[in-house]
């Protein structure tokens, strides 16, 4: 696991700004609000059916200060990068990793889209405190923002081990890009929070 996650976190930052620039890096007539609704029922797992049935997959992330209600699918590894749904719309947990409530950083991310519409376009205005809840089959789990950082993606290879480990208290990471400068992202934002 620990191999895994060490080449895994070394392209995390890599991933999300490719990702991003296919899914909506360029401009489009996307509406700007941050609100995704939540479908009935939550589209069931597609992209790792390992985590398919398992107690405590998450389904859906809120973000009450954001207005943000967003499905969450599993996602995996595609030659050591994480590549989150292509609906900019939807969240990616990482399935190999902790699930939220376990030991270590469960960790969730998605698109930004600098023409609006990502459910992650403003998660760098979250603040120490601000609440988020996500939901799985069995129930839900709350969390409270224990910090926000705009990282470069160095600085993200650097401290990934911190930032992303998988053993330790439980805690939920949040990640998307930033920094957008006309044809690429170049930071990411990472959120932590802790258990309510």
């Amino acid at each position: 696991m620990r191999r895994v996650l060490a080449g895994l976190l070394g392209l995390v930052a890599a991933a999300l700004v490719a990702v991003a620039l296919l899914g909506g890096g360029q401009a489009t007539t996307a509406s700007t609000q941050r609100t995704v609704p939540s479908q009935a029922p939550l589209p069931e797992p597609r992209l790792v059916r390992a985590a398919e049935g398992r107690p405590g997959t998450p389904t859906e992330v809120r973000i009450p200060r954001l207005g943000v209600v967003a499905a969450v699918l599993p996602v995996a590894t595609r030659g050591e990068v994480l590549v989150p749904p292509s609906d900019p719309a939807e969240l990616g947990w990482w399935a190999e990793g902790a699930r939220p409530g376990d030991p270590g950083r469960a960790l969730v991310a998605g698109h930004t889209v600098n023409a609006g519409g990502g459910a992650l376009d403003d998660l760098e205005t979250l603040e120490r405190g601000d609440r988020v809840t996500v939901g799985s089959r069995g129930g839900s789990t709350r969390w409270v923002v224990e910090s926000v950082e705009v990282l470069g993606k160095g600085e993200i290879a650097r401290r990934a081990e911190q930032l992303f480990t998988q053993e330790g208290p439980s805690r939920l990471v949040l990640l998307t890009c930033e920094d957008w400068d006309g044809s690429a992202y170049l930071s990411n934002v990472v959120v932590v929070a802790r258990p309510a």
